[in-house]
Formats: C-alpha cells, structure tokens, sequence
C-alpha cells in the first residue's frame, strides 16, 4: 500500500517568516519600501542612459540592459514574497511554480553574464584603449547582449525542464520565500541523481564561467594600472571599474554562499537572509552603486535636476 508520504504534490505552500508571525507587517513594510526604490532606481538609470547622449557609450549600454535584468528579476519574486508575508503563507501551484523558477533562472542567468561581459568591457577599456572602439563596436555589443539572452533562456529552460520532471510527494510546504532549487530538491522522492547531474552541469557554465571571466579579466587590469607611474592615474583608472567591482561583489558573494557550499546542517533562516540579498537588497542598490561612483551618472543626474527644478518652482 502506498502511504500518504507517497502522495505527489500538485502544488506547494510557501510559509517563510511563519515562526515570528508578528515580524510580518514590519517585514512587509520593508521589502514594499525596498522594492519601489528598485523599481525607481532601475527605471529611472535606464530613462537617463536614454535621454542623455553622454551616457551613450558601451559601459552604459550594458549597465542599462543590467538596470532592466535587475528590475525583471526582482519583480519575479518580491511580489510573491510580499504575498507570503501579508497572508502568513500563500498556496501556490506546481506550473506557476515552475514559472516562477524559470523567469528567476532566465534573468538570474543573464545578470551573472552581463557582469561578466562588463568585465570583458572594463579589460578592453584600460588594457587596449587604443583600439577600444574597433572592438567594442555597436554590433559587437548587441551581440554579446544577445548571446546572454539566448544562454540564459536556454540555461533557465533546461533547468527548468530537469528540476520540473523530478517527483515530489510528502510534504508540500516551502520553507522559503520563493520557488528555488535547494527548498524543491528538498521535497523529491525517488531517484533524481541524473537531474541532479544536469542542473549542477548547467550551473557550471553560468556562475564559476562568468566568475572566471571577471577574475582573468580585472587580473590584466590589475596588472596594467600597477605600470602606471602616477598614483594620480591608478586612482583614476581603477575608479572606472570600482562600481563594477562592488556590483560583482555583492551578487556573486550572495550567490556563492547560497548555491555552491554544502547545504547539510544549514538553516532555512540563514538560507532566506541570504536569498533577500540577492532577491531584493543587491537590484536595489545597484543604481545607487553606479550612481556613486560614476562621474558621468552624477553629472546626468544633476543635469536632468537641474532641467526639472523651475517646473517645481513656485
């Protein structure tokens, strides 16, 4: 006789923050406030990389399509965790879930390539600057655009196919906050080495493939600022990739400490905290990242305050 443990699941429940019940308001309020400020500051990043003609370079053709990625993949899952937190968990079901995977998956993937094609933009900058428009040509850039959305639809359906074809039965509560990799795996049953193999396989060519790119990448760029004879040009040449830097920093440290680590023992607190940060926190802050540190995005900025300012004056 099958038991009820063998029941397969036709849908799931996300109850993440369900052990402090009073911290959902609060949180709510938070992640509402975090999300509209991702919106506004992605929104707005793209807006003023269209409108001002200084803006109108490589580097910020491909933070602008990075701008887009964030605000996509971060409206694939603050919206539900928002959901989970105002209702105490929410029910949601297999197919939506596997959508929600696959979108996450999709955009997760091209942000991880964009970073790393921005790397590659960064070497050609400093390291070859004199033929830099020959290489980072309009064409040369919609085609790295365009091949890192073609592998990240093709990396996000094959895991998307391969997660989707396991079998969960028992339990079908999601300690999480939305449908991912570690919390579903937790559900399977039978035997799902093979898919397993596949989604780990796919995940190579994303995350430690991109991660290689950046690190060979700022390594020649490291060694060519240190044959610069001023301080003066050092500082001034590793200013242009410092907001790069910080970016890759606080999306891959995140994703690194949840993806590739060993997942015995660990927390689901510890796993969502983490899963915050790059759900929600890392796309919030990128714009102001960029904003910051670059020159020319605070010049645009103030430009683009300074035009709007007398429709406000009284």
């Amino acid at each position: 006789m099958a038991g009820i443990n063998n029941t397969l699941v036709t849908e799931f429940f996300l109850i993440a923050f369900t052990e402090h019940p009073e911290w959902g308001l609060p949180l709510f309020l938070v992640f509402l406030s975090f999300y509209l400020i991702t919106l506004v500051g992605n929104a707005g990043m793209i807006i003023l990389i269209h409108k001002d003609c200084r803006l109108h370079t490589p580097m910020y053709f491909f933070l602008g399509h990075l701008s887009f990625v964030d605000l996509c993949y971060s409206s694939v899952i603050v919206p539900q965790m928002l959901a989970v937190l105002w209702e105490h968990g929410t029910i949601i079901s297999q197919a939506r879930c596997a959508a929600q995977f696959f979108l996450f998956t999709f955009f997760a993937s091209i942000d991880c390539y964009l970073l790393a094609i921005m790397a590659y933009d960064r070497y050609v900058a400093v390291c070859q600057p004199l033929v830099y428009v020959t290489i980072v040509t309009e064409r040369a850039r919609w085609g790295l655009v365009t091949g890192a959305y073609v592998a990240g639809f093709s990396s996000a359906f094959v895991r998307t196919v391969t997660a989707f074809t396991l079998s969960f039965c028992g339990s079908n509560k999601i300690d999480f906050i939305f449908c991912d990799l570690p919390p579903l795996l937790k559900l399977t049953c039978g035997d799902s080495y093979t898919q397993e193999v596949v989604i780990i396989v796919f995940a190579i060519f994303v995350m430690p493939a991109c991660i290689l790119v950046i690190l060979v990448s700022y390594l020649f760029i490291v060694m060519a600022i240190l044959q610069i004879r001023s301080a003066g040009g050092r500082a001034k040449t590793f200013s242009t990739c410092a907001s790069h830097l910080t970016a890759v920093a606080l999306f891959f440290g995140t994703l690194i400490f949840m993806y590739l680590r060993d997942n015995s023992g660990q927390s689901s607190e510890g796993d969502r905290v983490v899963s915050v940060l790059y759900t929600v926190v890392t796309p919030m802050l990128n714009p102001f990242i960029y904003s910051l540190r670059n020159k020319e995005v605070k010049e645009a900025v103030m430009k683009s305050l300074s035009r709007s300012k007398p429709f406000g004056a009284v």
